[in-house]
């Protein structure tokens, strides 16, 4: 049942309980109880709105990777989320360490962003930048059944 609510909320963040309780046929009380606990828990983190890039004037989108010294994530992670423009990072294993998704209104704010914020961060040893040409998201979420 929880798996069934995240993919509704995952589908359509805005949705009441009382709709959440319909297409999965349980009461509102048992929905509301279950998507406060999923909340508790820390399943459920929050709601946002997903924004998409290009109408919100960030015409630009790139993967950065990032190769950092030994021991440098705390301070480069410290450090890469005050810049602005960058969406998400993660730390990773492999050849790279670091990939961090850029959405930024230009190439010239990416290229501001790569050559003079991220490489001037201690620690950061090298970047590497893919331009984003086309994306999608998948076709199914991982929560449903």
């Amino acid at each position: 049942m929880d798996r069934r609510i995240l993919n509704e909320l995952t589908r359509d963040g805005r949705t009441s309980i009382r709709t959440l309780a319909e297409r999965i046929h349980i009461s509102r009380s048992n929905a509301y109880a279950r998507v406060e606990r999923l909340l508790a828990d820390g399943v459920i983190t929050g709601f946002r709105a997903q924004v998409a890039p290009e109408p919100a004037g960030l015409m630009t989108s790139a993967y950065v990777s990032l190769t950092i010294e030994q021991n440098t994530w705390r301070e480069v992670s410290a450090r890469l989320r005050q810049v602005r423009y960058i969406e998400h990072a993660a730390l990773l294993g492999g050849d790279h360490d670091v990939l961090a998704l850029v959405r930024a209104p230009d190439n010239a704010a990416l290229r501001h962003l790569v050559l003079n914020e991220v490489q001037g961060i201690p620690g950061v040893i090298s970047t590497r930048t893919w331009l984003v040409f086309e994306e999608f998201d998948g076709a199914d979420s991982p929560w449903s059944s």
